[in-house]
């Protein structure tokens, strides 16, 4: 026999399938606005020349902004990343600009030395 016994229950009237999604189900919308350590990044990388520690906090702030973004799904992935690729150009031009002071502070010529050879010394009268 291919008929089903009587005993199963009928099916559902929108056909088989999973359940409709219960109250709660729609997934949290990503946060509103900006992320505030991306415009911190863009802000301090672009500042960098007014103070020698702008585009190492540049390039830290852009760092935890992409990873904020990566989990709340705010805006400002551009400016992080902006604020990351400054932050790397200006402490590359810091460093070279030490280094380039230093060397020539200490560019290694010889210091100026003078010998002079002893004199006779004549006696008082």
């Amino acid at each position: 026999m291919t008929e089903e016994p009587p005993s199963y229950p009928p099916p559902p009237p929108g056909g088989y399938g999973y359940p409709p999604p219960g109250p709660g189900y729609p997934p949290p919308q990503p946060a509103v606005g900006t992320n505030r350590m991306a415009i911190a990044s863009l802000v301090c990388s672009l500042f960098g020349w007014l103070c020698a520690i702008g585009p190492i906090l540049g390039l830290i702030f852009g760092f935890i902004a992409l990873g904020q973004i990566k989990q709340t799904g705010q805006r400002g992935r551009g400016m992080a990343i902006a604020g990351i690729v400054i932050g790397v150009i200006g402490f590359v031009l810091g460093v070279v600009a030490i280094s380039a002071r230093m060397s020539h502070m200490y560019s290694g010529a010889p210091a100026v030395v003078i010998t002079v050879a002893p004199q006779p010394v004549s006696p008082m009268a």
